[in-house]
């Protein structure tokens, strides 16, 4: 072999001629296909596996993108890159360009999570904060435009680097859908899957923005202080309870008590008291007396019994336009003090023409705080 022969089987051998990516990872999203100065050969094979997409560069520019397949590198199949190069007539030559192999498969159980309390605002409990984190799994589903917005001349682009940004985006865009929803506070930790949901419809755009489809996203766990959780769980039990039944109850189980009560005739005559009052309201409930001529004959002389206890005000409130009780004065306070209701709430009792607000009722104006006694008189 001559001289010239050799020189250009040399060059030759510095000319590529297959261009393709093995992915030994399972974290790269793009690769660079290195040809350290080489130029590729006019022909040569570009091979693009399933879950992979070529694109090529050239001096910075986006050029021609390709999907899976095995392909002749000509002018035919370079239409854009022809074009930048000034390829009116085809190539015979090498040429240069960057190659980035972009790994399309789902990226799946990426994690994220609030770095700080979410402060959110509740109508019964004031400000509360809220933790939340979870998964979400995203592939590129443009390849161009997500090489020239987030991988610029990035060699080795890996799901590491990716996800930082994306944490981020998903924290901002996850604390302004909770922000809007105006749920109660109760309600985040119950509904996680449509608020997953509607949270992946708000993020998806932004995504997509930047060559991303954002294919799932669950929100695992909301939590919340302890504090707040007990004070939740005791409101929940206070609103699913019917008061008057629970009034009643703890009245039975006291007379039961007293009646047990070995101190004397003191605690017996107490005792038979509260059981007559309690036989004389049950009597009333079940519709009339209950008890026969006989027995009312035997009962005790009305000088040894005790007077019936005077009827206590009972009262009915409204919330969320549904009307409950009736409920005591101490239930009325109890249910102002856990805020089920308030100032403004409607409230009505027997005697009454028309609901009033508590703030209206006489009675109930010491919920309000600020009653204080009048001055002495002089003399």
């Amino acid at each position: 072999m001559d001289i010239f022969g050799k020189i250009k089987e040399k060059l030759s051998n510095e000319f590529i001629d297959i261009v393709e990516w093995l992915d030994y990872t399972d974290d790269t999203i793009a690769y660079r296909f290195e040809r350290y100065q080489n130029e590729i050969k006019n022909g040569a094979k570009l091979i693009v596996r399933e879950g992979q997409t070529a694109v090529f560069i050239n001096e910075g520019q986006l050029a021609d993108v390709f999907g899976p397949g095995t392909y002749d590198l000509t002018t035919q199949n370079l239409p854009i890159l022809a074009t930048l190069k000034g390829w009116k007539y085809g190539f015979n030559s090498p040429f240069k360009a960057e190659v980035y192999f972009v790994n399309t498969h789902l990226f799946t159980d990426e994690k994220w999570g609030t770095k700080s309390p979410i402060t959110l605002s509740d109508d019964r409990f004031g400000l509360v904060e809220i933790r939340a984190f979870g998964t979400y799994a995203f592939k590129i589903s443009d390849a161009g435009k997500f090489i020239k917005d987030i991988v610029g001349t990035d060699s080795n682009f890996t799901n590491f680097e990716i996800n930082e940004h994306l944490k981020s985006l998903i924290a901002t865009r996850f604390t302004n859908t909770v922000g809007q929803a105006n749920l109660p506070i109760e309600l985040y930790a119950a509904n996680t899957t449509e608020l997953s949901d509607t949270c992946r419809e708000v993020m998806a755009p932004e995504f997509e923005s930047v060559g991303i489809s954002l294919e799932k996203f669950y929100i695992e766990n909301v939590s919340m202080p302890e504090d707040l959780k007990k004070e939740i769980f005791e409101y929940s039990r206070i609103d699913k309870l019917d008061l008057d039944k629970l009034t009643k109850f703890k009245t039975a189980k006291a007379i039961e008590a007293a009646a047990q009560n070995e101190g004397g005739t003191a605690g017996a005559g107490m005792g038979m008291g509260m059981g007559f009052a309690l036989a004389q309201q049950m009597g009333g409930m079940m519709g009339g007396n209950t008890q026969s001529a006989p027995q009312q004959a035997a009962q005790p002389s009305a000088g040894a019994v005790p007077p019936p206890l005077p009827a206590q005000t009972m009262y009915h409130y409204a919330t969320n336009g549904t009307q409950h009780g009736p409920v005591t004065f101490e239930q009325m306070r109890s249910l102002f003090a856990s805020r089920t209701i308030n100032r403004d709430s409607l409230i009505w009792k027997q005697g009454m023409t028309a609901w009033t607000a508590l703030k209206e009722v006489e009675e109930l104006k010491s919920f309000l705080g600020g009653n204080t006694p009048p001055p002495l008189p002089t003399e």
